[in-house]
């Protein structure tokens, strides 16, 4: 076993996990432009949930998908069968 290791998929567990603890966010001061803190708090987790996406969009975009290499030749990958 080798313990825990960080992937930037993790980031993409914080917004559902924390929005799961409602007691929180779960009270109605202080107001934000006359809006209660459990709403526009809300509209923080949303802010929070894009930029953890973008986060592991961007730290994964070069990785391979795979670790063995694409064995297919152009010719296989041809949609017409030309004989």
């Amino acid at each position: 076993m080798r313990g825990f290791q960080f992937s930037p998929w993790n980031l993409l567990l914080i917004i559902p996990l924390l929005v799961l603890i409602t007691s929180l966010f779960n009270s109605d001061g202080p107001r934000l432009f006359g809006m209660p803190f459990f709403y526009w708090f809300q509209f923080v987790f949303v802010a929070v949930g894009v930029l953890c996406t973008w986060i592991v969009y961007v730290m994964t975009k070069d990785k391979p998908t795979s670790e063995r290499p694409d064995r297919l030749s152009v010719d296989e990958l041809d949609e017409g069968d030309v004989k």
